[in-house]
């Protein structure tokens, strides 16, 4: 039997196309191992209460964020559905962590890759994009965003990784060393190994989703929270189970909020959801940076005022037990935002009430915010 020239080009091209992407996956997976799993640091509160509480530290990841997890599983998962091959342009919607990350793998790869974001993005985060190879290309709305990288992925014949749509999806959530397994084989031999609560933000409901359904998976008792700052449609839409709800601001916290309900976010695997003033996440950074000896983002601000909630709760109950939260980022990212007086004074929030606040949870375990 005789084969023509078309059948054998199209074998060679096959060929290479899978060779490229064995290479790419075993690549992805070293970079993984070589940097291996991320600290889970105990966060000091008084003996008596009986409860422990514990900080994924994301920060330590090579890209300094929790949205490192998220890029390798996109990278992954892209790579092994056959929509990203050698040479494959990756355009992706973000002006903050998970482009930074995307861009470190984009570079890993050989791959071009390319941040769609709004013209009015810091020039602290275009810059941690670019020095990781990677491009920006700004709009002036920043709902545009997707439309225009749909658009710049058909017209460059690349890949839109759209981490809001494939978020949930891309994790393997069974296990493969996601974060929640990686939790709960890292409390193994502490006091209470099964936490009463993991908290967690939602920027595209990914990791939440991960957490949720291992969560149920593998049939622990233990609950699942998800902090919302204000401007973020969340906690309503989970509230009034209406995912059609749009907001008209987009969030102060990076990484978390959302002003419409994303595709990866799932609200049924949560079990409460708590909504946090974005005052309340700023202030609770700069209280931890007392605690700790060391400066966090944002969203493990907001991370922490939910569980300061939580613990109150559990000791007015007279419950003994843990919770894990993550520390998502290092604050080093945010001195001229967050941790600058002038620019909080702008943004017309009031640091001192929330302070007050944590100031009272830590001396008596009391948390009331009124």
């Amino acid at each position: 039997m005789t084969r023509d020239v078309a059948s054998t080009d199209i074998d060679r091209a096959c060929a290479r196309t899978r060779g490229w992407t064995s290479e790419a996956v075993r690549v992805i997976e070293a970079d993984a191992n070589r940097s291996a799993d991320t600290h889970l640091l105990r966060y000091p509160l008084p003996d008596a209460w009986g409860i422990d509480l514990y900080l994924k530290d994301e920060s330590t990841h090579p890209t300094g964020s929790l949205k490192h997890r998220l890029a390798r599983s996109l990278f992954l998962y892209a790579i092994c559905n056959g929509w990203v091959t050698e040479n494959t342009p990756v355009i992706e919607a973000s002006s903050g962590s998970t482009a930074v990350s995307e861009a470190y793998f984009a570079r890993l790869l050989g791959l071009p890759f390319i941040a769609v974001m709004p013209r009015s993005t810091s020039q602290e985060k275009v810059s941690l994009i670019e020095w990781q190879g990677g491009k920006c290309h700004f709009v002036d709305e920043p709902g545009a965003i997707y439309a225009e990288s749909r658009r710049l992925a058909t017209e460059l014949g690349g890949h839109f990784m759209d981490q809001f749509t494939h978020a949930e999806r891309a994790t393997d959530w069974r296990g493969n060393n996601n974060i929640a397994e990686s939790i709960f084989e890292q409390l193994r031999m502490e006091p209470h190994p099964e936490p009463a609560w993991v908290v967690v933000g939602a920027g595209t409901g990914g990791t939440s989703a991960t957490i949720g359904r291992y969560l149920r998976y593998r049939r622990h008792n233990t609950r699942l929270a998800v902090v919302d700052p204000e401007r973020s449609v969340f906690f309503d839409a989970w509230r009034n189970s209406d995912p059609s709800l749009v907001g008209d601001a987009g969030s102060r916290i990076e990484g978390i909020g959302r002003p419409r309900v994303e595709p990866s976010f799932i609200g049924q695997a949560i079990d409460r959801m708590i909504k946090v003033p974005d005052a309340a996440s700023i202030a609770t950074i700069r209280y931890v940076e007392q605690v700790l000896g060391r400066r966090v983002g944002g969203s493990t601000g907001t991370n922490l005022w939910g569980v300061c909630a939580l613990i109150s709760e559990m000791l007015e109950q007279g419950q003994r037990g843990s919770i894990v939260t993550l520390l998502c980022d290092g604050g080093e990212r945010y001195t001229n935002t967050y941790y600058d007086d002038a620019w909080v004074a702008e943004q017309g929030m009031e640091l001192a009430g929330p302070g007050e606040v944590l100031d009272r949870f830590h001396a008596t375990g009391s948390f009331r915010a009124d």
